[in-house]
């Protein structure tokens, strides 16, 4: 915690930027690895008792720092944002982890990568943010990268897809309204996500519940580390830049996907796979590289 709060203090605008976007680069590889690891879970356990296990341990290691930071809960700044954007992570969790259990992963994600569009746009709109066409078309070329990697496959109009493309959605809403509530504590805003879905398990979860083995508990231990490391990265990235500039790397998660599809799972990539993900590679670069230049120009400009 003590490391990101430094890194809140950065010295300018385009230092800023770009720790926010290293910081969500490591988030997004965080979540990948959760992503593996749910993927392996859910084929033993119901939904609803993954849930439950993935909140239940980020609480209880989060509970003395929340404890600490107690006498700021009553002074949440705007309370209605704040359930708004616990009701929104917890039906984008739950949206992922029902979706995968009847869609084939690639399938997943390709819906959830469609969420820097989503945001983009709707920084633009609600934010207020300046989003110019450069990276408008490079938010594109990198979707048109995922398709290419990809390749959905025909189940594209079913209810799962549906809930997929929901959950997508409601992670882009969730981007928003963090960026918007930038003056809330990180460890408040990682609490109330894992206390939206640790609620929604504990009601679900008693009509569905496989008792889990040791093996199995060390790794729902594991996907509960692994989910406050990663929440807590792309809640400081938001703070520190624009949504608009740091959501687009979400979609560095095709590279960490063919990584661990073939660790976990034996897949070996297809020259589909490593084409597309060479665009979405370039039009991360292309938008990083941008930034660094509006960064300069801005530093070189005189007052006015």
């Amino acid at each position: 915690m003590s490391i990101l709060s430094k890194i809140s203090t950065a010295a300018d605008e385009r230092s800023a930027r770009l720790a926010g976007i290293a910081l969500m680069l490591a988030g997004i590889c965080m979540f990948s690895f959760g992503d593996a690891l749910g993927k392996v879970m859910v084929a033993r356990y119901p939904v609803n008792e993954l849930l439950l296990l993935r909140a239940a341990v980020p609480l209880t290691i989060l509970l003395t720092l929340i404890w600490r930071q107690r006498a700021a809960l009553p002074r949440l700044e705007r309370p209605g944002l704040q359930l708004l954007r616990m009701v929104l992570s917890t039906a984008e969790v739950a949206a992922f982890f029902v979706a995968v259990v009847y869609l084939p992963l690639a399938d997943v994600i390709t819906y959830y990568l469609a969420c820097p569009i989503f945001v983009t746009a709707l920084s633009a709109i609600i934010l207020r943010e300046q989003v110019g066409w450069r990276r408008w078309s490079a938010v594109v070329v990198g979707f048109c990268g995922v398709l290419i990697a990809l390749q959905p496959s025909a189940q594209t109009v079913s209810w799962p897809a549906l809930i997929a493309l929901a959950g997508s959605f409601s992670f882009a809403v969730l981007m928003i309204v963090t960026r918007s509530l930038r003056a809330t504590p990180d460890i408040v805003l990682a609490a109330t996500q894992f206390a939206g879905t640790f609620s929604v398990g504990l009601v679900l979860a008693p009509f569905a519940w496989r008792m889990p083995g040791l093996a199995d508990l060390s790794l729902f231990v594991l996907a509960g580390c692994i989910s406050i490391v990663a929440l807590l990265c792309t809640n400081r990235s938001l703070k520190l830049a624009p949504a608009s500039v740091v959501v687009p790397y979400q979609y560095s998660m095709i590279v960490w996907a063919v990584m661990f599809g073939y660790v976990v799972f034996g897949d070996l990539p297809s020259v589909a796979t490593i084409v597309g993900a060479a665009i979405i590679i370039a039009a991360g670069l292309y938008i990083f590289i941008r930034e660094q230049q509006l960064g300069r120009e801005t530093a070189v400009s005189p007052p006015v």
